[in-house]
């Protein structure tokens, strides 16, 4: 496509670049038509364009969803989607597996949990290379609670994806609630440096778990660090799927993620009203509450055996930590 493709979503005609301009520069249009909030199902893509809820949970982690149910939902719905359970490949290697007799288009993901906070998304381009990092990179540093944080902190799972053939997009990057769970909160708050950011790919920019201002502060630090743009629902139960969704001219996986490291990505979908990210969240506690026992322990461990470490650099104490809380207000203003 040489010229603007246009989203129609209901009667208004929104104009998104097709060839968008380089990194941190500004040509046709602007990065501003590259994310629209609204409901997916009333989007129609120029031709050529795939679609796929980059953040979903299925059984294999904190969610009581079958992979076969969000296959075949995602069928129904017209939409691609990455399994992206915590730690955990084999709800991604059954939906490709799954998918193949349903014609429904599948990205390998991840969501890794570091041990100092952030949930690190990450996408691959192939099965083959998902399970080789994983095997080597993610389970053996991961605990009886096997969805929770695993033994390595942020700056180290982001070393250990130099090199691999991926795509890494930060989780809800604003975190939720007084969770750290966001790379930009743990930023914020002193706990990483900002320069951690532009080690990404992308910012996920819609997360239906976040709300409206926290997606919007999202878009501007990607904006800010010149990195790529995600969406997904995040979601826990199943009517969740497809409720936001990242868009790509491409017509195969390969080239789906290279839109989004080359920011060409289009973001589209809306947040959960309260009552359902209240029974999302009771979804997932009910799920998590299985490892409560277990996780309890491990982490008191962790928190003795990581004290003021790299991966672990504790709330208080530094001069370094101490600057940077100071520089929070700063910061705020942004948000």
């Amino acid at each position: 496509m040489n010229a603007l493709a246009h989203i129609y979503i209901c009667r208004t005609v929104v104009p998104a670049v097709a060839c968008f301009p380089a990194r941190g520069k500004m040509g046709m249009g602007t990065v501003r038509d590259r994310v629209v909030f609204g409901n997916p199902s009333g989007v129609r893509l120029p031709e050529g364009f795939m679609r796929a809820d980059m953040h979903f949970h299925t059984r294999y982690s904190d969610s009581y969803t079958s992979v076969r149910d969000t296959i075949d939902l995602a069928k129904r719905r017209g939409t691609g989607v990455a399994v992206t359970d915590h730690n955990l490949i084999q709800g991604s290697l059954e939906a490709m597996e799954i998918a193949k007799d349903k014609g429904v288009f599948i990205v390998p993901g991840i969501e890794i949990s570091s041990w100092d906070g952030p949930h690190i998304l990450v996408y691959f381009y192939s099965a083959g290379e998902m399970k080789e990092y994983w095997k080597k990179y993610t389970r053996p540093y991961i605990h009886s609670s096997r969805w929770l944080a695993i033994d390595k902190g942020t700056e180290w799972i982001l070393n250990s994806l130099e090199g691999v053939n991926c795509v890494v997009s930060a989780a809800h990057p604003l975190g939720y609630l007084a969770s750290v769970k966001g790379v930009q909160k743990a930023i914020n708050l002193g706990i990483l440096d900002e320069s951690v950011a532009g080690r990404f790919d992308s910012y996920e920019v819609i997360c239906g778990g976040m709300f409206r201002s926290e997606n919007l502060a999202a878009r501007r630090y990607a904006d800010e660090y010149g990195i790529g743009y995600t969406g997904g629902s995040d979601g826990h139960i199943l009517h969740e799927l497809g409720t936001v969704v990242t868009a790509c001219e491409s017509d195969d996986l390969g080239g789906f993620l290279d839109s989004i490291a080359e920011q060409t990505s289009i973001v589209i979908g809306r947040e959960k009203n309260p009552p359902r990210k209240f029974a999302t969240a009771m979804a997932s506690t009910s799920r998590f509450s299985t490892s409560c026992p277990s996780s309890s322990l491990e982490r008191k461990f962790q928190s003795v055996r990581y004290r003021r470490t790299h991966d672990y650099p504790g709330k208080t104490g530094s001069k370094l930590m101490r600057r940077r809380r100071s520089a929070l207000r700063q910061r705020l203003e942004f948000v």
